[in-house]
């Protein structure tokens, strides 16, 4: 079996399946990668056996069908560090030989691929249709909220909600909670096969990995009772979905507020940046002054220091002070455009803030107790 490949499409189609693999795992097959040739197409596949990525390969040629599995660890090494425009595999017994250009030459182990698990393909009828773009940033806007060592299962994924045209994705790990909404269409189905989904938030991270916005694509979602299916472009994405009751989450965004600040979304990351300098692990916080026109961020570390940074804002309520973990909003800050217009919601010093942005998206963080 010769297989001839585009070095460049194959190396960006590497790096996408290869997220999906286990740091650890007693079956070794698992840390290798499959490539398929079959009817003509040849596919790339990886799994960790609770999700699964497949990855159509473009100018393969191949004159016969069959499979190989890649060591992951080398071959991307192989890929990452060569120059040459193919990349020419050729299985010969237990060896798999790696060539690039004239100068280059690997010798590999191979593994049997009949011992690879099986990675399911869109081969959906019905499913829900969503903007490339919109998902992407929605991804990245949910998923970093999620708690994925927490002994309550359900936070470790992102929760779709599917009303008439709306989608919504919500993810907490029980001291914030991030929530968007995108448009979406349906394709002859009219609700998911389970009207409570929590996707995994690894199986989005792939997913959010493998858009290329470039292409100007759609992405096609399908949900069963306990699987995703999620297709963009290429790739196809598919995972068992997590079991567990998501928290009632609306029942912990606050319906009023007792003060509204407008904030500039960059210099804003770039003052919390500047006050987390001096936080320890012991500390953690930052308070944050609310005064007449001013917001001062004030932290301090026995060992570390000192910091005070002031912002100008269009504050005219009581003074107040609130403390947060400023790593919680710097991850909420950097997945939003320098141009953002933030907006912060409050009622006290110990009660949940509210972030909000034009476009819908709200981000909802708990305090930390400030000492005694």
């Amino acid at each position: 079996m010769r297989i001839t490949c585009q070095r460049l499409a194959l190396a960006d189609a590497f790096h996408t399946v290869s997220g999906v693999l286990p740091s650890r795992t007693p079956r070794d097959v698992l840390q290798s990668i499959k490539l398929e040739v079959k009817d003509g197409r040849a596919t790339l596949l990886a799994t960790d056996t609770e999700i699964g990525v497949r990855y159509e390969l473009t100018e393969v040629e191949s004159e016969v069908e069959g499979a190989l599995l890649l060591p992951t660890a080398e071959f991307a090494s192989i890929l990452r560090e060569t120059e040459s425009e193919t990349v020419v595999l050729e299985v010969d017994g237990d060896v798999i030989w790696v060539r690039c250009g004239p100068q280059s030459e690997f010798k590999l182990g191979a593994k049997d691929p009949l011992e690879f698990p099986p990675v399911a393909g869109f081969e959906e009828e019905k499913y829900f249709v969503v903007n490339a773009a919109d998902l992407r940033q929605a991804i990245r806007r949910t998923v970093f909220a999620t708690d994925v060592e927490s002994t309550r299962y359900a936070l470790g994924g992102v929760l779709l909600e599917f009303e008439t045209d709306i989608v919504r994705l919500v993810a907490t790990d029980g001291r914030r909670l991030a929530r968007v909404e995108l448009p979406f269409r349906s394709e002859g189905v009219e609700a998911p096969e389970n009207d409570h989904p929590i996707v995994p938030s690894k199986a989005l991270t792939l997913v959010e990995r493998s858009i290329n916005e470039e292409r100007d694509e759609d992405v096609r979602l399908a949900i069963h009772a306990s699987e995703a299916l999620v297709q963009s472009g290429p790739a196809t994405v598919s995972c068992r979905l997590l079991e567990g009751r998501f928290p009632p989450y609306r029942e912990a965004i606050p319906k009023e507020f007792k003060y509204k600040v407008d904030l500039p979304c960059a210099a804003f990351h770039r003052a919390v940046r500047q006050a987390q300098i001096v936080v320890d692990a012991e500390t953690r916080g930052v308070d944050f002054f609310f005064t007449r026109d001013l917001l001062t961020l004030k932290s301090a570390a026995a060992d570390r220091g000192e910091a005070k940074v002031e912002l100008p804002i269009a504050f005219d309520g009581e003074d107040m002070v609130i403390r947060f973990d400023p790593q919680y909003l710097i991850e909420f800050l950097r997945v939003l455009d320098p141009g953002t217009n933030l907006t912060l919601q409050l009622i006290d010093g110990e009660s949940a803030a509210q972030f909000t942005t034009e476009d819908g998206y709200l981000y909802l963080v708990m305090p930390l107790e400030r000492p005694k």
